[in-house]
């Protein structure tokens, strides 16, 4: 289970970095910076609590089952900034003044995108199981 955490906190900071990346290019950056906080490793980490969910509705519709994961990583976004707002002050994602945004934690036009995750999410974990990594 441990394997499997730092697998999905790492893959997180990846597709992170790769999303700012793209992202500083549509800005007119030609240089592509992306970046990522060091407090993104254990929130991408919990990707882990996504598992039992997943073997229960596996067997859903892919619409259903994308929703179901874009509410709970919006959760899981809002949960873990209000939780680092309210203990160091700071949510390292402020999205205060964006368009969507609620309470600056979570940005509702971003759920395309936790839907696509979400499902990416099922792809990286079957792998995973099936190369039997962090299964002990």
């Amino acid at each position: 289970m441990t394997i499997r955490f730092i697998i999905y906190g790492m893959l997180g900071w990846c597709l992170e970095i790769f999303w700012t990346g793209f992202n500083s290019l549509l800005a007119g950056s030609p240089d592509l910076r992306g970046w990522t906080y060091l407090w993104m490793f254990p929130i991408y980490g919990l990707a882990i609590l996504l598992e039992p969910i997943y073997l229960r509705i596996r067997g859903y519709n892919f619409l259903l089952r994308g929703g179901i994961y874009t509410l709970l990583i919006f959760s899981i976004e809002y949960l873990t900034g209000w939780l680092l707002l309210n203990t160091i002050g700071i949510c390292p994602w402020d999205y205060t003044g964006k368009a969507y945004s609620v309470h600056g934690l979570i940005r509702l036009d971003y759920a395309p995108l936790w839907f696509l995750v979400g499902l990416l999410f099922e792809r990286v974990y079957e792998t995973l199981i099936k190369l039997n990594i962090g299964l002990s």
